[in-house]
Formats: C-alpha cells, structure tokens, sequence
C-alpha cells in the first residue's frame, strides 16, 4: 500500500512509500551510489528525488567488537514542511516547545534504531587500536586538526555504572557526552566514505511526527505508548534491546523513549522565538551551541513519564550535574557519570545533500567550544583516550596490526 497523499498540514515534497511488511533496500554492494536507485522500487520504502529513489540500506561495520560485526539499517525521510514545536493547548507542554511555526526539511536518511552497544564499542575499540598503532609507527598522526583524524573516548573509568543496565549488543549504547556521539558520527563517516551526522531538533521532530500534528504520532492517547516505547510505567527502570517495541509510521523504532537522543542543538529555555527570526528551513534554524550545556535531546528515556515522550517534548543537558562523580581532572569530554545519563543515547541522519566542504562538515563532528577541545586535549595528554586516522583503509591495518 502506497500513500501518495500526507496528512493534514504536512506538506509532501516527495512521495514516500510505506508498506506493511519490512522494508526492501539496498546494500553497500549495490550498483550507483548508497541507497539511491534510478528505477522506481516495485515495493518497499522509497522517496523520489531530483537524483533518483532514496531506500532503505543497510551497512556492516567492518572493524569487530565480538564475534560478528554489528549492522545499522537507514531509512529514507521525505523532505516537507511541518509545524516545529507544540500548541499552547497540549497537555504537557513546556514553555521552550514554542512559539511553533512552520519549517522546512529536506530529504535524509535516519537510522531505524538507536545506536546500540555493538555499533558503539566498535567505536571504543578504537582507543587501543591507536595505541597498538603508534607503539608500532603504524599510520602515525602528523597533524591532530587534520581532517581525517578522530579522538577515541577513554577506556571506561567505572564499566558497572555505564553498564548497569548490560551491555548486550541489542540494547542502545548509553552515557557518551554530545561531543563523544559527534566524533562517533565523524569516524563513522570516515570510515564508509559517507556523511553521517547527529540530527537537528528540527529534522528529529519532523521524523519522529511522521506527519502528524498531535502529541504522539498515533494521536493524544498517551496510553497506546506501551505498544511503542519503553518509558517509566513499562520499562522496570532499565534500557531494553532496540526494534522490541511497533515502529513508527515511517518505520522507526524507540524513536519514543528506552534512551533520550542527542540533538545537534543548543538548548533554548525561551523556546524557538530566535530561531523563528532565523528563517524557515530546518538549516537555518537549527541552534548552534556556544556553550557546554545545555544542548537538547528528544524523545525521552526509559526513566520518564509519558508526557515527556511526547514528539515535541525537549530535555536539556547539564554537565556540571552530570560529570559530578568523574574523578578526573579535567572531567572527561566523552563519557557522563550520573544517574540521568543512563538513559542518554543517540540515533545517527545521513542527509540527501550533504556539506560540499570537509570545513563545513567539521562543523558537525567536532568540539564547538574551546573548553571542550581543552579538556580533549588534556585528558589525550594523560593518556587518556586516543588520535588516530580514519579511513576506508582502516580495518585493513588494524588487521595486519595483528591488533584482535
């Protein structure tokens, strides 16, 4: 079944596909460029383009953190415009939700599931990877501002906190700073020769309606959550592997609740009227931070009551309270310490259109604020954490490494 209209209120710039059983797509393997074909699919998930089909694709990570390599699957979302933000009537609502007003959103892939411990501590591994390889002159660093190099988060301080709640490979990677879920989505852009990045409020927001106008995608009955998401009345208090619960309208799971996901933006407690000056494309609104906190996440945790899952809902972080117990000096810029933070993830977008420079892509993947960078550098400098060079060729040098 095929909608060729939207909703109410959504504009549809692009026809989008849904079908009732699971999506066909394309691998990293198929002819012409990552999941885009010329032919128009005869069943599956698509979005037509100016450049052909946007589908469904799925990417193995070719560096192991176990016995298998961990895969991630994106989905195509069409571009739009919708209504950013929550009416003053919505039960719930926090004052920072509004004024709402209409924006627009290209095109883009959103990964299906939240990324997990398997896709995360293959990003992990790469601190001891980078020692292995300068303990051997291997693929040494000139330049630690070069454009393919990453900073790897330290080795954890307190595994039994991070991991609490397990560290199987289904369950959603928890506790990493903003900056850490940048440098991951850095490396894993390096690493595939695609651009990936952490979405913006608006692009979450956008997905996470699925055309909608209401609190939830499924309307305002908030107790249809438990066929969706993993929240306080359902959860027991712990994380639980992702893709359990239904997914969405346009194929995502957990996109309410199990963990909160890091946004791109800052976190504005006079809501979006700044922004609202700023234009009316997803592009131009976005906030950019100029300080460490807060910065939004969205779609709520295991932890919180239903109110707060809602698709306009916002959370804001806070360092200070959420590093309390490091005891490092400076406090590490990768990973959060303190209860709230468990319920901290992130979910990955790869845009149609992507930067045009490596400078703007930077933009996205590294620390936007000196006192981040520091506190990188501080802490690389004890020891703590690694630089390395990523690229396609990377898992072919660890391997001849000898590094397991």
């Amino acid at each position: 079944m095929r909608f060729a209209r939207c909703a109410v209120a959504f504009l549809c710039l692009a026809p989008f596909a849904l079908l009732a059983d699971e999506p066909s797509g394309q691998t990293p393997d198929s002819a012409g460029p990552l999941g885009l074909v010329k032919d128009r699919p005869a069943e599956g998930r698509f979005v037509e383009t100016d450049r052909g089909f946007m589908v469904p694709y799925t990417v193995k990570l070719p560096l192991k953190a176990g016995e298998t390599d961990p895969t991630f699957t994106m989905l195509p979302i069409p571009g739009g415009t919708f209504r950013f933000g929550s009416p003053d009537t919505e039960p719930g609502r926090d004052a920072s939700e509004g004024p709402a007003f209409e924006v627009k959103v290209e095109p883009f892939w959103l990964a299906d599931k939240e990324v997990t411990w398997a896709e995360y501590q293959t990003f992990m591994a790469m601190t001891d990877i980078f020692v292995n390889f300068a303990v051997q002159n291997v693929r040494p660093v000139e330049d630690p501002q070069a454009a393919d190099v990453i900073s790897s988060p330290s080795n954890l301080y307190e595994p039994s906190f991070t991991y609490v709640n397990g560290q199987e490979a289904n369950l959603p990677a928890a506790t990493m700073s903003q900056f850490a879920a940048r440098q991951y989505t850095k490396w894993l852009s390096l690493l595939t020769g695609e651009f990936y990045r952490l979405p913006s409020e608006a692009e979450w927001e956008y997905a996470a309606r699925a055309g909608s106008n209401g609190p939830y995608f499924f309307g305002d009955d908030a107790s249809q959550l438990d066929d969706y998401a993993w929240y306080e009345a359902n959860s027991d208090d712990a994380t639980h592997p992702v893709g359990q619960k239904r997914p969405s309208p346009w194929g995502l799971y957990d996109i309410y609740g199990n963990v909160a996901e890091w946004t791109l933006d800052a976190y504005t407690e006079d809501g979006y009227a700044k922004a609202k000056e700023q234009g009316d494309t997803a592009a131009e609104v976005l906030q950019w931070p100029t300080t460490r906190y807060p910065r939004t996440l969205r779609g709520g945790s295991y932890a919180m009551q239903a109110d707060q899952l809602r698709s306009a809902s916002r959370w804001p972080s806070s360092d200070d309270e959420w590093r309390t117990s490091d005891p490092n000096y400076p406090q590490s810029p990768w990973w959060l310490t303190e209860a709230p933070t468990l319920g901290v993830g992130m979910r990955i977008v790869r845009p149609l259109n992507p930067p045009a420079d490596v400078q703007a892509k930077e933009r996205f993947w590294k620390a936007d604020i000196a006192d981040i960078q520091d506190d990188v550098d501080s802490r690389l400098s004890d020891g703590k954490g690694a630089l390395g060079r990523v690229d396609p060729d990377l898992p072919a040098a660890k391997e001849a490494s000898g590094k397991k």
